[in-house]
């Protein structure tokens, strides 16, 4: 723990969310994790670390939610102890430093947010290993790699792939899904590949959370483009012209009002590199 004296400025990095535009199931291993293969690409919406000297992890949220006539939080709360993965991943780095996270990509929505944070200290502590890395999360080796990737094994096999400039509208819900939760659904349903060939979980998300479907129509409907469950859920996206995208953005946040719902509506470009750091 002796690096932790040496933490003597403060320093900002961001963890930019993942987007799994395709996921393919591919089996199991014999102590129970799915292996997929994947596309991801980052990104930029984005969580802030602040790291200093000191110990402990600081939890705001600064999530930006759309419409609703509700005071409650959307997704999941986001817990500062010891399950959070930016502790975890301190101890992985074998460092001591106090730790203020910014939350904008909300839990359980599909998008990695604890996975990013996760990376984020990885690589803040310069730590390459990725099979390491993923015994904190399957999704922690993409988001610490970065980029525009193929992602296969339980995630911790990356293959780089070119860098697309490309734009999203991306929606999520009030509601979080539990990605154990829409794995077991997965098998239950015996584990079938999806009938549109993007994303295998899709019948399990929505067979496990129902209200995923009014969602789905909502932005269909809007863009005129068929939407796509981001990973396990509950986002879900659609992928537009750079030109459409924050009209399409602004025509769903109408949506929303109007049904007095309550959403996170982000319209999202690709991001070319995780490593982004500033410097207090």
């Amino acid at each position: 723990m002796g690096q932790a004296s040496r933490v003597d400025t403060i320093t900002r990095e961001l963890a930019f969310a993942k987007l799994t535009r395709t996921l393919h199931g591919t089996g199991v291993r014999d102590d129970g994790y799915h292996l997929l293969d994947s596309e991801m690409v980052l990104i930029d919406l984005a969580d802030s670390l602040t790291f200093q000297a000191g110990s402990g992890l600081r939890v705001s949220d600064q999530i930006d939610w759309t419409g609703g006539i509700t005071t409650a939080r959307g997704g999941f709360e986001v817990p500062a102890d010891a399950t959070n993965l930016v502790v975890r991943a301190l101890q992985l780095c074998g460092v001591e430093a106090s730790i203020a996270l910014e939350k904008r990509i909300p839990a359980g929505a599909g998008l990695g947010g604890g996975s990013a944070d996760a990376a984020a200290v990885l690589r803040h502590f310069e730590f390459t290993d990725l099979d390491r890395a993923a015994s904190l999360g399957s999704d922690v080796p993409f988001c610490l790699v970065g980029g525009r990737a193929q992602v296969t094994g339980v995630g911790e096999k990356i293959r780089a792939l070119d860098y697309e400039e490309q734009s999203f509208v991306v929606v999520t819900p009030s509601f979080g899904l539990s990605t154990v939760g829409v794995y077991r659904r997965f098998d239950d349903l015996g584990g079938r590949p999806d009938p549109k060939g993007i994303n295998d979980l899709t019948a399990a998300a929505l067979s496990l959370e129902p209200k995923l479907i009014e969602w789905m129509e909502i932005l269909g409907e809007v863009s005129g483009i068929d939407p796509v469950l981001a990973g396990s859920g509950s986002s879900i996206f659609v992928e537009c012209a750079l030109e459409k995208r924050d009209v399409i953005a602004e025509l769903v946040r109408e949506r929303v009002r109007a049904i007095k719902e309550r959403a996170l509506v982000t319209p999202a470009t690709t991001v070319r590199s995780s490593h982004q750091r500033t410097g207090r």
